[in-house]
């Protein structure tokens, strides 16, 4: 069986509604998915009580996906059966956010289960490369394109983020603690004549089972407000929530939607 540790946001729902068994949904508390009905709701503080409680439903595999804060942790609500866990929640609460998703991890495999990551419960969020839109990227959009792989890897050893804009071989942005939306948002009222591009990919080196990048409709629109010309995402390294409506929508608003192919290591 399937645990789901659900988020904020759009994925845990596409998640389960692609699946043909119905998932245990878990939710951190305060942070639960936007339309998905929740089974277990649990706290840090009592991690060690859900592991119990997925024991003992069967579950042998768990998908996080979703978006969720960093709460604080209250140690005089830790039950008796978290006590073991408090170096690796120590771990993670001093840790960034790759840290404290590998102490996530561990809590799980140390339970005896399999942590999938979403792309792997759910292949065909994964687009294929190449290019579906009306709108097609020029070479000074290809050029940004590979100066915003080279942005997300530097920001990578920060632990900052998955995205940045980019115009002509210049950041316009980066992604920080706020996430991609904000990012866009900062830029609608940039005082040029717009341009540039969207570039969003995994970290280098990052454990692709947690917190894989994910695009959707709301993307390509603040993308639009953003002023920007197109989107580039990592071929096998960005989920795309509802495609199609990801490609109307470029069409729709004139922009391009490229899958770029990551260069070969080396």
């Amino acid at each position: 069986m399937l645990a789901l540790i659900a988020g904020r946001g759009a994925l845990p729902g596409e998640l389960a509604n692609r699946l043909e068994v119905a998932p245990l949904v878990c939710a951190l508390d305060g942070f639960g998915p936007d339309d998905l009905p929740v089974d277990v709701t649990f706290r840090l503080e009592t991690l060690g009580t859900l592991l119990a409680v997925l024991r003992d439903n069967g579950v042998t595999d768990v998908c996080m996906a979703g978006a969720i804060g960093r709460p604080v942790l209250d140690p005089s609500a830790i039950d008796a059966a978290t006590l073991p866990l408090v170096p690796l929640l120590q771990q993670a609460m001093t840790s960034g956010d790759d840290g404290a998703l590998r102490a996530a991890i561990i809590a799980f495999e140390s339970a005896g289960m399999t942590v999938m990551g979403a792309h792997e419960v759910a292949p065909d969020l994964l687009p294929p490369p190449g290019c579906s839109t009306h709108a097609q990227p020029g070479a000074p959009d290809r050029a940004d394109a590979a100066r915003g792989a080279e942005i997300v890897a530097a920001m990578a050893a920060a632990d900052i983020g998955q995205a940045c804009v980019v115009q002509h071989h210049q950041a316009l942005a980066v992604e920080g603690a706020f996430g991609t939306d904000w990012m866009l948002q900062s830029l609608t009222t940039r005082p040029d004549a717009g341009g540039g591009i969207l570039f969003k990919a995994p970290k280098p080196g990052q454990d692709r089972r947690v917190d894989l990048p994910t695009i959707g409709p709301d993307t390509i629109v603040a993308a639009c407000a953003a002023g920007l010309a197109g989107v580039v995402i990592e071929s096998q390294g960005v989920m795309v929530l509802d495609r199609a409506t990801v490609l109307a929508e470029c069409n729709r608003l004139g922009l391009f939607l490229w899958v770029r192919a990551a260069p070969a290591p080396g």
